[in-house]
């Protein structure tokens, strides 16, 4: 008896303990004798040893007599309730488990309630927050299990939902030991499972494929864990199932990603049976059968739509008008439809009436009628709704020409998408944007993550760096982005994680020095209140921007900044470009420094070349540096545009220079001269444009 509990105790602290090395250990613990929950001895000694030569691991984990590393849980031990020395309050993790048992209960009931409203409201935020506040760390094991437990039983939104949350509280909220533990549990209760779920070992090992995919679990899990199971264990059959079924699949991450993704409704979906139920209720009459159908539609962000399509129909069926208002005005007194989605049904309509205008005679007039009566009979504040232009005919022309824009803009991203040829893309917007207009850069922006969002991580990690290498003026891409949030509610129906993915793009856009931090607040002032859209973005954005090496993790999001695609991390490459420059400047080798700049493999980034060589060259008064950057434009390595972008930046920053280097404005002018007579900058360059102009604030 005494044994039997000494070898538990010893187990569930190396398992349970938040620091099992501080745990006093004998070298001669019995551990060879250690008898496995369900009665069969394990051989602990050849479990320690390395599968090659035999011996003991190296840094004195697993070697016989140690205890392992971190995350080394083969110690076959379970509990099992017929063990004549079973100890139910084992289960709470702590050798002083009988004193925690209270608190964990708590935990118990808490992460229960957490799970549930996640599960109805969706809100990882509030689901990571309530975690956090629960402050008990060593329990997280559980919240884990109880999570995975409860999606299995429910339909492939709430699994998909399940394996997100555990994503995102991944490193920072839950550890890497306790998300190891909670599997280990769930794989042990799979006997237990499996009463209540009968496709458990499907279910359960496609959770632990996905967590291994998402790197939340290391495949090592899979072969340790077998180890620990008895061969007719339902456990073996999970395991053997994620690795066999799943994780050894070609093309496996993507299946495994998209296992759960419930197809969801498309916009024209959403459209066509608001156009339904619209047409049905001016047949009918029957408002309640309406109301039904709105509620079925489950897109209360979208109710714009039915809003602008009722209004459209009141104007193409003048005796189905007081019909129409009257089904809008109840839905908005009911609150089925909210004021701001009224508001917004009726901006939409002032923006598109101009086209309406070309099918409905006097289609302003009769638009201001209805804007007239709704705001009469009290459901509409006409004070909050956008003016109609003054120039009907200018409105459209440039309504035209932004259309046509757009079409070329996504043509441009596709093809950059196939090609990855940035310097073609460069060539393509300056021809059709020849006048640098701020709204077109903005629909750019937008255009680009738009197209990204709806793709794979390739396509995501492209747009970023095409971002970052076009440098547009740091207020078009602050307008881009409201652009887009503002379209978040119509792009959530095609992708559903379209605030995690606008908060990534916006975080990775910081990290790129694309954007300034202090832009984040430019961004957030558009949408007020932390429930919008907007507010959700933002604070997602400025939490990920806050987690410990966020630069790096917001740089890998995608695939980005790894080894196998050198220079993407901004930091790292701005460094490589010192390092090289002033190599060269102290004696080195022109042709090698040309080399280096080239092996950097980022020719959008070649500004960065321009601007520092520009500064060392004003700063030491020393022209070696110039004849460098002469070399690589003179053999094409460095375009005109890369040299107008790193001479626009250096102006920008001649406040700055001139603390360090007096007569800094002088000599940046003399050499703008300089670099006109040889080529280098088109003669329309002129000293002051980027202040005065605010071009180019992005590459700051």
């Amino acid at each position: 008896m005494q044994f039997n509990d000494e070898c538990r105790e010893i187990v569930q602290s190396a398992s349970g303990s938040e620091d099992p090395m501080q745990i006093p250990i004998s070298s001669k613990s019995p551990r060879s004798t250690q008898v496995h929950g369900k009665g069969s001895p394990v051989n602990h000694d050849r479990q320690s040893r390395s599968p090659i030569d035999g011996r003991p691991k190296k840094g004195g984990c697993g070697g016989k007599g140690t205890w392992g590393g971190l995350l080394d849980t083969d110690s076959s031990y379970a509990l099992d309730p017929n063990d004549p020395n079973y100890d139910s309050s084992e289960e709470y993790g702590h050798p002083n488990a009988r004193k925690s048992a209270p608190d964990f209960d708590a935990f118990k009931k808490k992460a229960t309630i957490i799970v549930e409203e996640y599960f109805a409201t969706d809100d990882v935020d509030s689901a990571t927050n309530e975690l956090k506040e629960l402050a008990m760390p060593s329990y997280n094991y559980y919240f884990v299990k109880k999570l995975v437990s409860m999606a299995m039983d429910r339909h492939d939104h709430e699994k998909e939902m399940a394996a997100v949350l555990l994503s995102a509280l991944y490193a920072d909220v839950i550890d890497a030991p306790q998300v190891y533990r909670g599997f280990s549990k769930l794989v042990e209760s799979a006997d237990d499972l499996i009463v209540d779920i009968p496709d458990t070992v499907d279910i359960l090992a496609l959770f632990i494929a996905r967590a291994v995919v998402d790197d939340i679990l290391p495949p090592a899990f899979l072969k340790k864990q077998i180890a620990l199971l008895p061969n007719d264990s339902k456990g073996v059959e999970v395991l053997e199932r994620a690795e066999k079924g799943y994780l050894a699949a070609p093309m496996h991450a993507e299946i495994i990603e998209r296992r759960w993704r419930v197809s969801k409704k498309t916009v024209e979906d959403v459209k066509a049976r608001i156009n339904n139920l619209l047409i049905e209720y001016v047949t009918s009459g029957d408002k309640k059968e309406a109301y039904r159908c709105i509620k079925d539609l489950k897109v209360p962000f979208f109710h714009h739509e039915i809003v602008k399509k009722a209004l459209v129909m009141a104007m193409e069926r003048r005796q189905a008008e007081d019909r129409l208002l009257d089904l809008l005005k109840e839905a908005a007194e009911e609150g089925l439809i909210n004021s701001s989605q009224i508001t917004k049904g009726f901006d939409r309509m002032i923006d598109t009436i101009e086209d309406l205008s070309l099918d409905i005679p006097n289609a302003q007039r009769i638009l201001k009628s209805l804007i007239s009566k709704a705001t009469s009979d009290g459901w509409l504040c006409a004070s909050s709704l956008r003016s109609f232009s003054l120039e009907p005919r200018k409105k459209l022309l440039e309504y035209n020409f932004t259309r046509t824009f757009k079409l070329k803009s996504q043509s441009i991203v596709q093809e950059y998408f196939l090609t990855g040829d940035i310097s073609e893309v460069f060539s393509c917007i300056e021809a059709e944007n020849k006048t640098s207009s701020g709204e077109l850069n903005a629909i750019f922006v937008k255009r680009l993550i738009t197209l990204a969002m709806d793709r794979k991580n390739r396509e995501k990690e492209m747009a970023s760096v095409l971002l970052s290498s076009l440098c547009f003026p740091a207020d078009d891409v602050v307008n881009g982005f409201v652009m887009l949030i503002e379209s978040a509610d119509d792009t959530a129906l095609d992708n559903p994680v379209v605030v995690e993915d606008l908060a990534m793009f916006l975080a990775r856009a910081v990290v790129d020095e694309v954007l300034a931090p202090q832009h984040l607040e430019e961004v957030g002032s558009q949408f007020l209140g932390t429930d919008s859209i907007g507010g959700k973005v933002l604070q997602m954005a400025k939490s990920l921007l806050k987690a410990r090496l966020s630069g790096e993790r917001i740089l890998r999001c995608w695939g980005g900044g790894g080894s196998s695609r050198p220079g993407w991390a901004v930091e790292d490459v701005k460094h490589k470009i010192g390092k090289l420059l002033e190599e060269y400047e102290s004696g080195g080798d022109i042709r090698e420094a040309y080399r280096c700049i080239k092996e950097l493999g980022m020719p959008f980034f070649h500004h960065e070349v321009v601007k520092k060589a520009m500064v060392m060259v004003m700063e030491k008064k020393n022209e070696r540096l110039w004849g460098l950057l002469a070399h690589c434009f003179g053999s094409g390595l460095i375009t005109m545009n890369q040299m107008t972008k790193g001479f626009s930046r250096v102006e920008e920053s001649l406040d700055d220079l001139a603390l360090d280097v007096p007569d800094a404005r002088k000599q940046f002018l003399a050499y703008v001269e300089k670099a006109k007579t040889t080529g280098w900058l088109d003669s329309s360059f002129h000293y002051g444009n980027s202040i005065n102009g605010k071009d180019n604030g992005a590459c700051q």
